[in-house]
């Protein structure tokens, strides 16, 4: 194996397992909390990845580029905070709003991932980094992660 296979290969075992991390995220009851957490988490996994790569990295460019990567998609910043209002409806809003936070939050810890490793290995670095450039690919991705978090899901389940 190449050394930038490996690279990829390991870039991507760091974003599966903070994929899986963020669903604990979606279990916190206190609305907004979790988005913070979920924030935190992501920019960890930034880190990491920043790491990899040899990319200085920089706490507040970190998050200003999460914030502008999640808010450029007006459905996916929207979908966050409707999940975030759900959890205030007592019992049935508590519920429905953790099984979505857990999927949006998982779903979209995966894109980011995903946006910034291609972002990496085409040479680029945090302060080339264009949100509205990556938009569609982002979307594509979380979709993808959708997917990834019910195989996580559906594996986990099967453990005894």
């Amino acid at each position: 194996m190449t050394q930038r296979k490996t690279k990829v290969h390991e870039a991507n075992e760091i974003v599966k397992k903070y994929m899986i991390g963020s669903v604990a995220v979606g279990l916190v009851p206190l609305p907004w909390v979790d988005m913070i957490a979920l924030t935190s988490l992501q920019l960890k996994m930034l880190h990491r990845l920043a790491n990899l790569y040899e990319i200085e990295f920089s706490e507040n460019s970190g998050k200003s580029l999460i914030t502008s990567l999640l808010g450029g998609g007006v459905p996916v910043s929207f979908s966050g905070n409707v999940v975030n209002w759900i959890k205030i409806v007592p019992f049935y809003g508590h519920f429905t709003g953790m099984i979505s936070m857990f999927v949006f939050g998982s779903a979209s810890t995966y894109a980011v991932g995903k946006v910034f490793i291609q972002h990496f290995e085409s040479g680029g670095t945090f302060l080339t980094f264009e949100p509205q450039k990556v938009a569609d690919y982002y979307a594509q991705q979380l979709d993808v992660g959708k997917t990834e978090v019910k195989k996580v899901n559906g594996s986990a389940r099967k453990k005894p």
